[in-house]
């Protein structure tokens, strides 16, 4: 991406190097092809970025960079940031009524971990392999078709098919809970009943895999009492979220600012 072909970002007169904006654009998601939707938001970050820190230099803030991991500290400008938030953005502790009116919206959110008792039938592949995922997919789908013909094949199937080792037994990979596999394969099983056969081949990073639900246990619905922490926490922080979002949209309603877009904060 060439720098020169967007404009400078200019912070309340200080002009921002384009390189810190070039650096920020790898955080930022855009179609193939349009390198400037990355831009235009890494700028708007960048802005408010900076906006935050002519504020703590005004207030006169000094850095105190924490430590936020083994030999891992803070960058001055981290700590500046932090320090400005945490002295500007201050929200009260939800009283007992928020907290349960949150848990009274519906109750059925808290409960214990699922449990899943699942068979699967592996084509590996390298995703990131056009040809190789291809093939895979392929293989994957004749399966699914023998399937449905013969569903109570499954456990053949993968001793014949699958590319896990699993397949010994029949492509039983046993009892798992949230966390237990790779993101891809729990949102699949998070949308099976039990009983039931992903309607087509489900990918993740290891390649395509047809899964069963053998056997479901949903969480039981925990008390009010168990949760009540953990509601407070989560009210503390979206009105801390909401609190600062406004403390930022005051930074930008009087500044001024050039090379981005900030005027819907």
């Amino acid at each position: 991406m060439t720098a020169s072909l967007f404009p400078d970002l200019i912070v309340n007169g200080e002009v921002v190097p384009h390189t810190l904006v070039a650096a920020e654009v790898q955080n930022h998601a855009a179609p193939s092809g349009k390198p400037g939707i990355a831009w235009r938001k890494a700028a708007n970050a960048v802005a408010v970025r900076t906006l935050l820190l002519q504020e703590a230099r005004r207030r006169g803030l000094v850095a105190h960079p924490a430590e936020v991991g083994p030999g891992r500290f803070e960058t001055e400008e981290e700590a500046l940031i932090r320090d400005l938030l945490d002295q500007t953005v201050n929200v009260d502790p939800p009283g007992d009524e928020a907290i349960r009116a949150e848990w009274s919206r519906d109750p059925t959110r808290f409960r214990t971990p699922p449990l899943w008792e699942v068979s699967h039938i592996l084509m590996a592949c390298d995703p990131r392999d056009p040809e190789a995922k291809s093939a895979a997919l392929a293989r994957a789908v004749a399966v699914q078709e023998e399937l449905r013909d013969r569903p109570g094949d499954f456990a053949r199937l993968a001793a014949r098919h699958s590319d896990c080792g699993s397949r010994m037994a029949g492509g039983a990979l046993g009892q798992l809970g949230p966390g237990d596999t790779v993101p891809e394969f729990e949102a699949a099983l998070r949308g099976l009943a039990e009983r039931e056969t992903t309607s087509a081949p489900v990918l993740t990073r290891h390649g395509y895999h047809i899964i069963r639900m053998d056997a479901l246990a949903l969480g039981a619905e925990l008390p009010f009492e168990t949760v009540q922490p953990r509601i407070a926490t989560a009210l503390e922080k979206a009105a801390w979220s909401c609190a600062a979002r406004d403390f930022i949209s005051n930074l930008v309603a009087g500044a001024k600012v050039t090379g981005a877009e900030l005027g819907a904060m």
